[in-house]
């Protein structure tokens, strides 16, 4: 029971210094996670209301279920633009049909992010890469911020998910600038940046809200033309069932998947980055797993859209002293009081001002540096994490995703199939052998060749292991007697490189060239003692234990 709720793990030990840093955790994220939620659900296309309702249960339930103590689950930008993405093709952006569409995507992602923790198949998020997550968040981040520059500066525009759509229209439409609407939106993205930069622990975004309905409020400005949200319903989310058609829940099938993978990985990405710094608990990705998809499973029965974990929640949680999943219970009961007493403040919040949170919060999802380090070290992740950018903010979300798997996937297979192969010589004075290439020094017998290949072989690279083991002998010359395989590196072999082996050995045979391998690993060896390639376990060509002994042996 404690490895499926981690919270029995946890609370038997809680004392008071552990709840003062909850408590202060626990409140200062709540009162973050208001606007947020928010402004969250206008990306959705869901009525604002509906970001409190994914910010309560799901929160809730993370806290019980959850290994990370600092990790703030609910509505994430990315996650709101992909349930977007999805679900604007079925539904009206607002209406009722899109909401039930909404939900119920919350159900199907929890089911599989569920199935996915019981069944031990976090693995699988490995297929989308840092680069091309990197190169889709930034796409992301620009298409949720150009999309909310109409509600900042009151310009009338189409829904779209491609920058280019967005910015002609933007530009066609210049003249039609509600010039209120874009000063208040203006000004509440000056005022967020301005607090931030005085002290980040200040909840800028709050202070920002707080104010713009003050102002309204004040001034009756909505009645010129600045559009607000108006009347929020109270109370908590009533329980539901999410029911839809055969035919709309096979659509958000895929949509469903893409939201299963990107938030669990941008939620263990978060998770263990903070963990690190911590050292104090264990981080289970597959219990990760488990407590999303309950998460999102639990909300949808209350209403509420797919979450998962948010970066600058998370930082502030860490922050603010959070040592256990109480935090993120405390902040789940003050989003539930927000809702039994505080809705009717939010009439007169301007959409220009959740406009203005979402963008600066946005913004800070282009991780520059990390371009930067992508360019610098590796030109294929650099390409990579470009390639999902572009397809992204030209094409589409579930386009860019799409590429990002495949491309993710092609890399895989080409270093699979085209692996690194040294070619060896020996160190003076030592039995060590190093890649000629790396060390000047290194030397070898005209009559002796040593190959390391790096990597597992099997279907997929034998015929690459033999074209090199060919190549190479071919540029040593006629002098060659000897081959050496170098098996340190082959971790592991399947009955294509099996018979890859045996045939490069008949080859060599023919010129009359010996084929030694050293350094096997214990079960490749096991599996070429099987085969008939080996009768036995101290066959001369298996039995040697670094290339020395093979080439001593050789001359013995």
């Amino acid at each position: 029971m404690k490895n499926f709720l981690p919270i029995l793990s946890w609370l038997p030990r809680y004392n008071k210094d552990w709840f003062k840093g909850d408590l202060s955790a626990g409140l200062t994220v709540g009162v973050m996670l208001i606007p947020q939620a928010m402004a969250y659900a206008l990306i959705a296309g869901m009525p604002p209301v509906y970001g409190l309702y994914a910010a309560l249960i799901p929160l809730l339930i993370y806290g019980l279920m959850g290994t990370s103590r600092q990790l703030g689950v609910g509505p994430v930008a990315v996650v709101s633009l992909l349930i977007a993405a999805g679900v604007s093709d079925l539904a009206e952006p607002g209406s009722s049909e899109y909401v039930q569409l909404a939900i119920m995507l919350a159900f199907m992602v929890g089911v599989i992010q569920l199935l996915m923790g019981l069944l031990r198949m976090g693995f699988l998020v490995n297929f989308l890469s840092h680069p091309v997550i990197t190169g889709f968040t930034a796409a992301a981040a620009l298409i949720i911020a150009f999309s909310q520059l109409p509600h900042l500066i009151g310009i009338p525009v189409e829904r779209s998910g491609q920058v280019h759509e967005v910015l002609f229209q933007l530009i066609e439409n210049s003249d039609k600038m509600h010039y209120g609407t874009a000063l208040l939106g203006i000004a509440a993205v000056t005022l967020i940046y301005l607090i931030s930069w005085w002290n980040k622990r200040i909840p800028a975004a709050l202070l920002v809200v707080a104010a713009g309905i003050v102002l309204l409020a004040l001034t009756g400005w909505d009645d010129r033309g600045i559009r607000i949200i108006g009347d929020v319903p109270s109370g908590l989310p009533s329980a539901i069932v999410p029911v839809i058609g055969f035919d709309e829940a096979y659509r958000l099938i895929p949509i469903a998947v893409a939201i299963s993978l990107v938030g669990f990985m941008e939620s263990i990405a978060i998770a263990k980055s903070i963990q690190a710094r911590h050292g104090d608990y264990k981080l289970d990705a597959n219990q990760e797993l488990v407590a999303l998809g309950s998460a999102n499973l639990g909300g949808s029965l209350f209403q509420a859209f797919p979450v998962t974990g948010g970066f600058s929640r998370s930082a502030v949680n860490d922050k603010a002293g959070a040592k256990t999943g109480m935090a993120s219970i405390i902040s789940a009961l003050l989003i539930g009081l927000t809702l039994l007493f505080l809705t009717p403040l939010f009439y007169y919040l301007p959409n220009a001002v959740l406009a203005a949170i979402i963008i600066t919060a946005v913004i800070g999802l282009i991780n520059v540096r990390e371009i930067r380090f992508l360019w610098k070290t590796k030109k294929e992740d650099f390409a990579m994490m470009a390639i999902t950018f572009a397809v992204t903010l030209f094409l589409g979300i579930e386009e860019g995703i799409l590429t990002g798997v495949v491309a993710s996937l092609g890399v895989v297979v080409y270093h699979s199939s085209k692996p690194h192969v040294a070619r060896l010589g020996r160190l003076p004075e030592t039995r060590v052998y190093r890649n000629l290439d790396r060390f000047e020094d290194a030397g070898e017998r005209d009559d002796v060749l040593v190959i390391r290949y790096d990597a597992p072989l099997f279907y997929a690279n034998a015929n690459h292991f033999s074209d090199s083991v060919r190549k190479l002998t071919e540029e040593k010359g006629t002098d060659v007697r000897l081959v050496v395989i170098d098996a340190s590196g082959i971790n592991s072999i399947d009955t294509t490189g099996i018979h890859a082996l045996a045939g490069i050995e008949k080859e060599l045979a023919r010129k009359n060239i010996q084929l030694r391998l050293a350094a096997v690993h214990g079960p490749v060896r096991d599996l070429l003692v099987e085969s008939s390639f080996f009768r036995k376990r101290d066959d001369q060509r298996l039995s040697h234990m670094d290339v020395h002994d093979a080439v001593e042996s050789f001359d013995k």
